[in-house]
């Protein structure tokens, strides 16, 4: 079975593929796809990300500034209208993508930026989140700078081809291990002793994690039998059977309570609301303050948080759109995605439309293979996630339906699709071996694209040396591996130039 299951099996003779101006426009039946498995994959991929409208406002709606404020400049939270703005630009972000980008990415608020902008800039003395965004605006300012005068491409052309392949394995790896963990199949042990252990003290209990198995099975079991839209599929049983447990037994979430609730849904509880339908408060859009942060810390630690956010979402991008594009078959010759270079700019201004709706930046999610994984292969699945955020505005309640326990089966199963590409590097040869295996492991290790796409450059230009290969690497990756150095030893350098 190939690594794209059954999403890729051919057409059957009496589904006939579109030849209109749809079908010329995004390259439908160039790519292989019908109109039908766009629209499935651009809904399995809103599924897939769906989550970020409610997690992004528990991130940075719930932590104040320096000041003591909220994101809105409130003494308390406020998590509908957070959640309204990640919508938006998620929406809008994801639509531009899917018409200009022509790739079938989802793009909303990046996780990890947007707890490295609520803990390690909005906490900054003298820092309001009206800076700390503005600072965020500055960020997509200088990645868009770099997509129009080439270089960001450029440094994916100079990355080699296995490497690229190891980022999808890595990235692969990583998915499967936030699916694992959100669902609770695996989290840390209340007592400690190793970071991860199975279930609730070794073992699988809790209604949840039934959900969570249920939801395995009936998607691998459709994988297996060649199914189109088994992901999808898979996530809608979860639902249903979570909602029915939840009427039954009165389960509740995990926190929130007086008692510690180990098996409980994670995330959300899934109920039907009272209230399908309310109008979005966009009151944050716009709510920044350009050169608020470099008069709020000072030029050399505003330059150095810009060149952190900046780092990790170049890289981030990068690992997703080769991932994403691999799984899809949508690479080049020479590994690289078809139409980067819009793709790369459409993220840029994804990261300048984040900070200005006080949404943090936003990028391409790597969830995006769920949808891939599924069928999608052109940016009209993007028009169609899109679409769907731009829905969730009004119907957040229905956002909240879906647990984390219904969701990550689709990113476990991803993961395995993605990780068959492994047999790609060649093992044998500790040149490219070593490198791709750093790449590989330290995403799902340290829980970051960024860091294990890092650690595999340095680690490559390492062994070119040691190998007296040095002047084989590209210039750019020199570049790249002296950005990353910077990027890891950031801490100590803020600490230095404070002194």
């Amino acid at each position: 079975m190939s690594s794209r299951g059954a999403s890729t099996a051919t057409a059957p003779s009496d589904e006939r593929p579109p030849t209109g101006r749809l079908d010329r426009y995004f390259g439908i039946t160039e790519r292989g796809s019908t109109t039908t498995r766009e629209v499935r994959g651009g809904l399995v991929t809103f599924v897939a990300m769906a989550y970020i409208v409610v997690l992004n406002p528990l991130i940075i709606g719930t932590v104040p500034d320096s000041t003591g404020a909220y994101l809105g400049g409130g003494d308390a939270p406020d998590l509908p209208a957070v959640a309204a703005v990640t919508a938006l630009v998620a929406g809008v972000m994801t639509l531009l993508m899917g018409a200009v980008g022509k790739f079938p990415l989802g793009v909303a608020a990046g996780l990890g930026l947007n707890a490295f902008v609520a803990y390690g800039v909005a906490s900054l003395p003298g820092m309001t989140w009206a800076a700390a965004m503005g600072l965020v605006v500055v960020e997509g300012a200088v990645i868009v700078v770099l997509v129009l005068t080439g270089f960001r491409r450029a440094v994916l052309r100079a990355v080699p081809g296995q490497l690229k392949t190891a980022i999808s394995v890595g990235i692969g790896l990583f998915l499967t291990l936030i699916g694992l963990v959100n669902a609770g199949f695996v989290r840390p042990p209340e007592g400690g002793g190793t970071p991860l252990e199975l279930g609730v003290g070794g073992s699988v209990v809790g209604w949840p994690l039934l959900v969570f198995l249920t939801g395995l099975f009936v998607t691998v079991a459709l994988v297996v039998r060649g199914t189109r839209g088994a992901l999808l599929i898979g996530v809608v049983v979860a639902t249903a059977l979570a909602l029915v447990l939840q009427a039954l037994f009165d389960i509740g979430p995990q926190a929130g309570g007086d008692q510690p609730n180990p098996t409980g849904f994670s995330l959300s509880v899934p109920a039907l609301p009272d209230d399908w339908f309310s109008l979005p408060d966009l009151g944050l859009v716009g709510a920044v303050s350009l050169l608020g942060g470099v008069a709020a810390v000072g030029v050399i630690t505003a330059v150095l948080v810009v060149f952190t956010l900046v780092v990790a979402d170049f890289f981030d991008t990068m690992g997703t759109m080769v991932a994403v594009g691999s799984e899809g078959d949508l690479l080049d010759e020479e590994g690289n995605p078809l139409g980067s270079q819009r793709i790369l700019l459409v993220d840029g201004l994804a990261a300048v439309a984040g900070g200005g709706a006080s949404a943090s930046s936003a990028t391409s999610f790597v969830e995006s293979a769920a949808g891939v994984g599924d069928g999608a292969r052109t940016g009209l699945a993007s028009v169609v996630t899109g679409a769907a955020f731009l829905l969730a505005m009004f119907f957040s309640p229905l956002v909240a339906l879906v647990p984390y326990e219904a969701a990550s089966p689709a990113l476990v199963v991803v993961g395995y699709l993605m990780m068959t590409q492994v047999t790609g590097i060649s093992w044998d040869d500790p040149g490219i071996a070593l490198p791709a295996f750093l790449t590989i492991v330290l995403m799902p290790f340290s829980y970051s694209i960024t860091v294990g796409i890092g650690a595999g450059f340095l680690s490559y230009v390492l062994v070119a040396v040691v190998r007296g290969q040095a002047r084989g690497i590209h210039p750019l990756l020199w570049v790249v591996g002296a950005a990353f150095l910077l990027y890891f030893t950031v801490g100590p350098v803020q600490e230095v130039l404070a002194r």
